[in-house]
């Protein structure tokens, strides 16, 4: 039976399901508690992405053979897919606990750990993947990933150099390449990019995203921006086709937000987290950073908790979280629970500290927030339109996470801005102005201080000057102001879309339709 599970595994290595998923049956019919054939037939549920029947199958493999670490470890990882992220945290730390010795599994905590918010304790497992299997791409890859979160930008890019060098058609780990450091005429990447786009990119828009993104960077840092646009346009086109955005659908989920207003529940906590909201590419993680160079808040990163909280206590249908038919739901709701459930959901993650959390689309839900946590403080970016705009539209978001699809499209970005400028108008006018404020990111680059005072004293902390340097702040940064939020405050992108003049023609239109002045 143990030749037979071993065929599997090198089938599965191969991604050759089908005669391993047989082997893994013909094995559990000589025995139905064969821990290794669950396993096995769970790491190729979770190949297809059926992550629910994975989490089941691990989860019967770690009942089976609770000592072997791999169970664990690939359990975390299917359940960080289910959004489970307190069981997909306990489960690496049994891996973790187990000692575990081989480069696949380290290199799979350590992705748990990532996802879960625990960066610090990724990096040294993919360091020692690495040491184990110094060959393997895909662990160089994970690896320059942790070394950039952690701000060792040069250990970072030269893990992702060393991933293509080992598989030159990484296109991840370009993409990575191109944004870790300016792009110059003597050095930069055109000449590795340019072969790897494809000449189908209906066939592979994923690759189209990711070359495309990083040409778009690589023609704007050496000062070419009617090239650079023209890259997003191509890298764009075929993944918008396959989404067929529909703008009213954002439109509609921004009016049901507004609706969300109401009293603050009856017996909610008097705790005061802290959460930064806005469009992403704003200032968030700049703002972030700020307010957690403080010695008394930190960061959380950007929490999912409070749409899962209210998704599952709505039990609404359909696969999105964030939906119309759960905001309006959600005033229904015992709201001061939802708010004990957040509480209880980051504070594994504060050390007794404020905490803040800064998922830009929490702004969806700063109504509710306010019901939930009547003492929380919100602090909602503001930029110039255009400049948001523009900014949404350069940034490559993860790719099945559908509630930055309006990105794909000039025209569909600025509507999906302009319904924001007309949300965060609303929040202004009805929640109390000490637990909501606008920060304009012009006014914090024009006056660091006296914004940093004002930003500070809005979250109930006392003044630090730690705050006004939060570029040396040394926690690690999981987004994709990694690199900016490591360097001094400056104006370099304000103003940004004036570069690009009549291109940006289609954006501006909206605006002014929409009676947006820029």
């Amino acid at each position: 039976m143990s030749d037979r599970l071993d065929e599997a595994e090198r089938l599965i290595a191969r991604r050759d399901w089908r005669p391993a998923h047989a082997l893994c049956l013909t094995a559990l019919e000589a025995d139905r508690g064969d821990a290794r054939a669950i396993f096995l037939l769970g790491v190729i549920a979770a190949e297809h992405g059926n992550h629910s029947q994975a989490a089941e199958l691990f989860g019967k493999a770690v009942v089976l053979a609770p000592s072997v670490a791999r169970h664990h470890a690939q359990l975390g990882r299917s359940l960080t897919a289910l959004n489970r992220q307190e069981e997909a945290r306990a489960a690496a730390f049994h891996a973790e606990a187990l000692d575990p010795a081989d480069a696949h599994t380290l290199d799979t905590l350590g992705v748990v750990f990532s996802r879960t918010g625990l960066h610090e304790r990724a990096l040294p497992l993919f360091v020692r993947a690495v040491r184990l299997e110094p060959d393997n791409p895909a662990y160089r890859q994970n690896l320059g990933t942790a070394l950039q979160f952690a701000g060792d930008f040069a250990g970072a890019e030269g893990a992702f150099r060393a991933a293509v060098a080992g598989d030159p058609t990484l296109y991840r780990a370009w993409w990575s390449i191109a944004q870790l450091s300016k792009q110059t005429p003597e050095r930069n990447v055109v000449a590795d990019l340019e072969p790897l786009f494809p000449e189908r990119p209906d066939e592979d828009p994923d690759r189209a995203l990711h070359v495309g993104h990083a040409l778009a960077k690589t023609f704007e840092d050496l000062g070419d921006d009617a090239t650079a646009l023209s890259w997003l346009g191509r890298a764009k086109a075929a993944r918008r086709a396959q989404v067929a955005h529909d703008p009213a659908r954002d439109a509609a989920l921004l009016a049901a937000a507004a609706r969300t207003v109401g009293p603050p529940a009856k017996g909610a906590s008097d705790a005061a987290p802290i959460f930064v909201v806005g469009l992403p590419r704003t200032g968030t993680t700049l703002v972030d950073r700020i307010i957690t160079s403080h010695p008394d808040a930190v960061s959380v990163g950007e929490r999912t908790d409070v749409a899962l909280i209210l998704k599952r206590m709505a039990g609404t249908p359909g696969a999105l979280v964030l939906d119309e038919a759960t905001l309006a739901a959600a005033g229904d709701l015992d709201l001061a629970e939802a708010g004990r459930r957040y509480l209880a959901a980051v504070a594994p993650l504060t050390d007794g500290r404020l905490s803040v959390d800064k998922m830009p689309l929490n702004v969806l839900y700063a109504g509710l927030i306010h019901r939930m946590l009547p003492n929380a403080r919100i602090v909602c970016l503001r930029r110039h339109p255009m400049d948001a705009a523009l900014a949404n539209y350069r940034q490559l978001f993860a790719t099945r996470f559908p509630y930055y699809d309006y990105a794909f499209g000039l025209e569909e970005t600025a509507a999906y801005v302009a319904g924001f400028e007309r949300l965060a108008d609303h929040w202004a006018r009805v929640l109390p102005p000490s637990r909501y404020t606008e920060l304009r990111y012009e006014a914090l680059v024009a006056d660091q201080e006296g914004e940093t005072r004002r930003l500070l004293t809005h979250c109930g902390l006392g003044w630090d000057p730690a705050a006004l340097a939060f570029h040396e702040n040394a926690a690690p940064v999981a987004t994709p102001s990694a690199v900016q939020v490591r360097q001094p405050i400056h104006a370099g992108s304000v103003g940004r879309w004036r570069r690009h003049g009549a291109a940006l023609e289609p954006m501006a239109a909206v605006f002014r339709a929409a009676g947006i002045p820029l």
